[in-house]
């Protein structure tokens, strides 16, 4: 029996315990679903609001299996992933476990009957050829071929969109594809070494003293677009209840750079602080979207603005930040009065 036959939809939404899942989980409940999550960890930083919530190795076929029986639509989220320094530094990982992990859920999707399946995809494939300059053109989704996407993460991505595909003329299960543009937002991961840059920046900036300043790998000038995880989960919706079943981006269109994206956050933070540019992994050197098809088809854009999203992701941070020092501070040094003797 499917679980919506006691509400409006069920739906699997795999990777939930991760930041993207995690806030696409609650729209979902929001929008009145049954939802069942499924991850290798549960959400970090609040409880889910899953009705179902499986923790399991998607690399594991029977795992899957069992978590897209009896649902609805699937959420294809689970990935292994993280930001640029991860990508570059864990490729065959990343390569290795993505691959299992999409084929698996596409097979068990088809096998368990469930009408439509959404996968998680990326900007990263697209040629990086094309994306050599800070001010190159906006990416429109015929730009993925000739195909020559990003090392390990974005050829794993650009199969899988394949995979997804062939899924949909062989067996007519209904797949939908949206490519990522930087989703950030609150209650993601902002430190350990997986965080993006706009975390990142947050947490450099919510640890310095004003005056002070804070490091930026590479010169600074390169160039993203990001996307407020609200608008991320919406356009998710949107596009999973649309008809249109070929690659779409999902994400913003203004164009930052690194460096103004960190003075912006520092002006959230009310803090002045100076720039240090010291080498790392900086990824493509501008990489912006092109959201005409966007538009088009869902006839919707992002609306929340990149500084009302930053204000809020920043502001989270901080306080989780502070949080987190006060309790680490009880711990080591707990108050003398838990332990002193009573006076005679």
């Amino acid at each position: 029996m499917r679980a919506s036959r006691q509400w409006r939809l069920s739906a699997l939404v795999t990777g939930a315990g991760g930041f993207i899942g995690h806030h696409l989980t609650s729209f979902l409940k929001a929008q009145g679903y049954w939802v069942r999550g499924a991850d290798i960890k549960e959400p970090q930083f609040e409880p889910t609001q899953a009705d179902d919530f499986v923790l399991g190795d998607l690399r594991q076929p029977s795992n899957c299996l069992a978590a897209a029986t009896g649902v609805d639509e699937v959420y294809h989220l689970a990935a292994t992933m993280g930001g640029i320094g991860f990508i570059e530094y864990n490729k065959s990982m990343i390569a290795h476990d993505n691959v299992i992990v999409d084929a698996n859920m596409l097979e068990a999707s088809h096998l368990a009957g469930v009408r439509r399946f959404f996968f998680a995809s990326s900007a990263c494939v697209y040629p990086p050829a094309r994306l050599r300059t800070h001010d190159a053109a906006p990416l429109r989704e015929e730009d993925a071929y000739p195909a020559d996407p990003v090392d390990a993460y974005g050829w794993e991505k650009l199969y899988a969109e394949r995979l997804c595909r062939h899924y949909r003329e062989d067996f007519a299960l209904e797949t939908r594809v949206a490519r990522f543009h930087s989703m950030y937002g609150p209650l993601g991961a902002y430190d350990g070494g997986r965080e993006k840059a706009p975390a990142a920046i947050c947490r450099k900036i919510a640890r310095a003293h004003d005056g002070g300043s804070i490091e930026i790998w590479g010169d600074g000038e390169q160039t993203r677009t990001y996307c407020y995880i609200d608008d991320c989960v919406e356009g998710i919706h949107r596009l999973m209840q649309s008809r249109h079943h070929e690659p779409l981006n999902l994400g913003s269109d203004r164009l930052i750079s690194i460096n103004d994206l960190a003075r912006l956050i520092a002006g959230v933070a009310n803090k002045r602080l100076e720039l240090e540019h010291i080498d790392g992994p900086e990824g493509v050197r501008g990489r912006g979207s092109d959201n005409s098809r966007m538009r088009s088809v869902l006839g919707w854009e992002p609306r929340v603005s990149l500084e009302e999203g930053m204000r809020r992701t920043y502001n989270w941070i901080a306080r989780d930040i502070a949080i987190r020092d006060q309790q680490s501070s009880l711990i080591q040094h707990p108050s003398w009065s838990l332990h002193a003797p009573r006076s005679a």
